[in-house]
């Protein structure tokens, strides 16, 4: 008797363990909000948070106004049909290297397994920033995140 207690005890704490931490997983804060843009590395952060939330006017928001720049149309399209696609790739923004109004930002784009089997792996890259008007805006990102043919002057047949 004594013992068929202490297996209930031992089950019942088990199962209060159990639900306290299916309480924690579906309350936490899962969302990132945009930080204050006054810096090349904020810009960056606010650009890949805004892809991955298919927030596109507040990602175009953020390209450099130079020559062959994208309509809005064809960077919304970019992105619908494939040819960007941010959907399996995590970034960690890094430093930034400031040079007048050039900027370098440092990344660390993360990739999920593509098979429960094997680990995701990761590799760094940079972000190219110009400042425009006082402002900090983006000429360069890398593959999932920038199309290849964004700001590439057009081949006329």
């Amino acid at each position: 008797m004594k013992q068929d207690r202490f297996l209930a005890g031992i089950l019942i704490g088990i199962g209060a363990l159990v639900l306290f931490a299916l309480a924690l997983f579906f309350m936490r804060k899962d969302t990132k909000e945009y930080v204050v843009a006054d810096s090349p590395s904020a810009v960056v952060f606010n650009y890949a948070l805004a892809v991955t939330n298919k927030d596109y006017k507040t990602a175009y928001s953020y390209l450099a106004d130079k020559e062959y720049k994208p309509t809005y149309e064809q960077f919304r399209q970019s992105f619908f049909n494939g040819s960007v696609n941010a959907d399996n790739v995590g970034v960690d923004v890094g430093e930034a290297e400031v040079d007048g109004e050039d900027a370098l930002v440092n990344l660390t784009l993360v990739y999920s397994a593509s098979d429960p089997f094997s680990g995701g792996y990761s590799n760094t890259d940079r972000a190219q920033l110009v400042q425009q008007d006082g402002e900090w805006k983006l000429t360069y990102m890398p593959y999932n995140f920038w199309g290849y043919d964004w700001y590439q002057e057009p081949i006329n047949p």
